[in-house]
């Protein structure tokens, strides 16, 4: 008998197993709570990938619901998953649902306060007799909605629990950086000062997170430091995420894109408006993770080509010729040496204009290429410029 829905739970992936297995677990947990076939499926990284999870269900379902396991929403879920559910729409006769990030939400609140307390019994401070002021550290993005929802849960977790304050602060990326953040609520002179990071696993950015704390410990000795645990698996984590699900069965999924630097020009991120960019990003970032001896230092480093070379394959394009351009093309950037990843891509939205290729970072768009052209093209690749007569349009 077939079940009426399934769900995946997209988890980023890394290269430390052990947090793939923490994805993993969560979604038996949501499977439990929900009673219904769950899977994880990973962006990056791991195996299986999104796709393949939702491939693993759909002969046995009727709709299938993806669910992202993402802190906040930044381009992954702006950009990477929605991409990977238009292609399941495209391949498979059931119904595909997307989800709502893990976001902001009172039970992901109570849980923090949770990890606050705890390093206060360890610290051996009371906030309703000490002054105790958090800093939450969270990964830090390129993308003003995630940072702001940083802040935005900081202060959520300020309300009404007796800190003295509670400050957002980031371990890389934007700012302010965690040490730097440090430096500034010292000057408040508290008694005890709780670093949580709001993370999933325990890994490598935890880590440091915990050194910067015990760096600050030591340097101030008037207001005792200690570092809380990451989210990990608890359970509350499974009420967020059957919250999600609900909303994506009912139609009710809502995403802020009043402050999206996708939808709207943002002063400092006015390259990044316009759908047709975060589409391309999301087709390129699939390129960017290079393997490693060694993933201890940085689990989710990327290793992004100078160049990334797309060539749409898509149905129009594939009977212009385009296979074979991706291949010459393929040949002659390695007959070159050339930084460059070639790449196939989904619709380019240029269709009976092509064969379709898009050069980035220089956000070249390329029509009615020819694999005579395949040449001119990476030379001009490896040279910084373009092939005038080609050019379609400039984003």
């Amino acid at each position: 008998m077939l079940d009426s829905e399934a769900v995946v739970l997209a988890g980023h992936g890394s290269r430390r197993e052990k947090s793939n297995e923490q994805v993993r677990e969560l979604a038996a947990g949501l499977e439990g709570r929900l009673g219904l076939p769950a899977n994880a499926g990973f962006i990056e990284l791991a195996e299986p990938s999104i796709a393949e999870a939702i491939g693993s269900l759909v002969p046995a379902v009727s709709d299938v619901t993806v669910v992202p396991l993402s802190l906040f929403a930044a381009s992954h879920v702006k950009a990477d998953v929605p991409l990977v559910l238009n292609e399941a729409r495209a391949e498979h006769d059931v119904g595909i649902h997307g989800g709502r990030h893990l976001g902001v939400h009172p039970s992901i609140v109570e849980l923090l306060d949770d990890r606050a307390a705890a390093v206060e019994e360890r610290l051996g401070v009371d906030r309703a007799e000490d002054d105790v002021l958090i800093v939450l550290c969270a990964r830090g993005s390129s993308d003003p909605d995630s940072n702001g929802d940083v802040h935005k849960l900081a202060r959520l977790l300020y309300e009404g629990r007796g800190f003295l304050d509670a400050n957002a602060a980031f371990i890389g990326v934007t700012e302010p950086l965690l040490e730097d953040a440090l430096h500034t609520v010292s000057k408040r002179r508290p008694d005890a000062v709780v670093v949580l990071p709001y993370m999933l696993g325990d890994g490598v950015l935890t880590d440091r997170i915990r050194e910067r704390t015990a760096e600050f410990d030591e340097e101030y000795p008037y207001a005792v430091a200690g570092c809380g645990d990451p989210l990990g698996t608890d359970d509350r984590l499974l009420d967020v995420l059957a919250d999600r699900f609900e909303e994506a069965r009912t139609g009710d999924v809502s995403m802020s894109c009043d402050t999206c630097k996708y939808k709207v020009e943002m002063d400092g991120f006015e390259d990044d408006a316009g759908g047709a960019r975060a589409m391309l990003r999301a087709m390129t970032h699939r390129a960017t993770h290079a393997d490693r001896s060694s993933v201890d230092e940085e689990t989710d480093t990327h290793d992004a080509p100078e160049k990334h070379v797309s060539v749409c394959t898509n149905r129009t394009c594939a009977a212009q010729g385009a296979a074979t351009v991706l291949e010459r093309l393929r040949q002659a950037v390695d007959e070159r040496d050339i930084d460059a990843r070639i790449t196939r891509s989904s619709c380019l939205d240029r269709c009976g204009e092509g064969p379709n290729v898009a050069v980035y970072p220089d956000s070249v768009w390329y029509g009615s290429v020819q694999p005579d052209d395949a040449d001119r093209l990476a030379d001009a690749v490896a040279e910084d410029r373009i092939v005038s007569d080609l050019v379609d349009q400039t984003l």
